[in-house]
């Protein structure tokens, strides 16, 4: 794989004003390996963007297999989402480098990414400077597992100084998250304001279960959006988002 080749794809794709759509696999989530294949076929006919695969906590050591499935059976890439520094697997494309800006535990920050550094250096991983923002009024897997609160849904203001501030210090992506298994998605008025703050492609995760959410969603600025809870709970809702993803795309109205 061509260093940098995600990164410059989601870019080219936010200055073409193109949508991206990504499933988040949970391996503690994936019942069997035949639902896994199911996912994967539905992805491969409807055409997703790229696969994110990971968690807050895992507690299964699925995480290489369920990579590895995934890569014997598409060419769609596979992105990790490491919940830690243990969550790593040389056999994926890339992973997001998460550094969660909107907390201020520094094991988040900066600590977990110094073990990491070197152990990612080995590996042909494309790294994805990533300021993860976590967004919300309610105790989530992640907010739990990373101690540290979610910025209010009714403060956009400081999602936006905090996308900046981001930015500013070089990270390549800006990640709004909701949360796995969230009920409210990250707003509308959200989205735009930090969309509008930042020149760096915009992903954005968390409750979004339904096609007016994404519909939504990409209006506001979302450059990418991730599935996870959704699809797990109806794998048709893939072919029903990548719809939306295609008449976004082929209009001229954004």
């Amino acid at each position: 794989m061509l260093k940098r080749m995600i990164l410059r794809s989601l870019i080219n794709k936010t200055k073409e004003l193109k949508k991206s759509l990504s499933l988040l696999i949970d391996p503690d989530k994936i019942a069997s390996d035949i639902s896994l294949d199911k996912i994967i076929e539905d992805a491969n006919k409807y055409g997703i963007d790229y696969f994110l695969v990971g968690g807050s906590l895992l507690t299964s050591d699925r995480l290489e297999k369920v990579v590895n499935q995934i890569k014997k059976t598409t060419k769609i890439p596979v992105i990790l989402f490491p919940g830690s520094n243990m969550h790593i697997c040389k056999n994926a494309d890339a992973i997001l480098f998460l550094s969660l800006i909107s907390g201020r535990n520094p094991e988040l920050l900066i600590g977990q990414h110094v073990v990491a550094a070197p152990i990612l250096r080995q590996t042909e991983l494309e790294i994805l400077s990533t300021g993860y923002i976590l967004v919300g009024d309610q105790t989530t897997t992640v907010a739990y597992i990373s101690q540290s609160l979610p910025i209010p849904f009714s403060k956009p203001e400081i999602a936006v100084c905090t996308a900046m501030a981001g930015e500013m210090l070089g990270m390549q992506l800006i990640y709004l998250d909701a949360g796995s298994g969230a009920t409210t998605e990250v707003s509308e008025t959200m989205i735009g304001q930090v969309k509008r703050a930042i020149g760096t492609p915009l992903i954005v995760g968390g409750g979004i279960n339904s096609t007016q959410k994404i519909k939504t969603a990409y209006a506001a600025g979302a450059d990418m959006i991730v599935l996870g809870t959704a699809v797990e709970q109806n794998i048709n809702f893939i072919s029903e988002a990548t719809g939306i993803r295609n008449k976004f795309n082929d209009s001229d109205i954004h």
